[in-house]
């Protein structure tokens, strides 16, 4: 496994993205959802790996839910970055990575395939979900 790091801006949001996946082959969606094409977002995730995200202020931490309120969109209300998407909906938490969030988000270089859910029911949405996200922790860098 390797780690990738990264973060929002200003540094209240860490994250670090475990993956056996190497970065020139992992697959990158760019979900075409209003909330997703303003964010210019370019998700990925391995089914396999994990995302840590240790958060400093969890006053700072948003959490938008929009939809089908099925995740937790992770925003930080300080420097605005979206960092990730979170789902504890259908079992264990899963998440996605925001690419642009990574320091090596260079190394991520294929090209995004867009991706439309509108369709998607909610229980459809849960099982695509547990299947394609990654698990994740979420940790106070206060309390650990």
């Amino acid at each position: 496994m390797s780690e990738y790091r990264g973060g929002c801006h200003c540094g209240n949001i860490h994250l670090t993205f475990e993956t056996g996946i190497e970065p020139s082959e992992m697959e990158i969606r760019a979900c075409q959802c209003a909330f997703c094409v303003r964010h210019g977002s370019r998700a990925a995730a391995d089914p396999l790996g994990l995302l840590i995200v240790t958060v400093e202020d969890e006053a700072c931490l948003h959490r938008y839910r929009f939809g089908l309120r099925t995740a937790d969109y992770l925003i930080c209300r300080d420097c605005g970055v979206y960092v990730a998407a979170v789902t504890t909906d259908g079992g264990d938490p899963r998440a996605i990575v925001i690419v642009n969030a990574l320091d090596d988000r260079l190394r991520f270089s294929r090209e995004p395939v867009p991706m439309d859910y509108d369709a998607e029911s909610r229980d459809g949405r849960m099982a695509r979900r547990q299947a394609r996200w990654m698990p994740v922790e979420i940790r106070s860098a206060v309390s650990g």
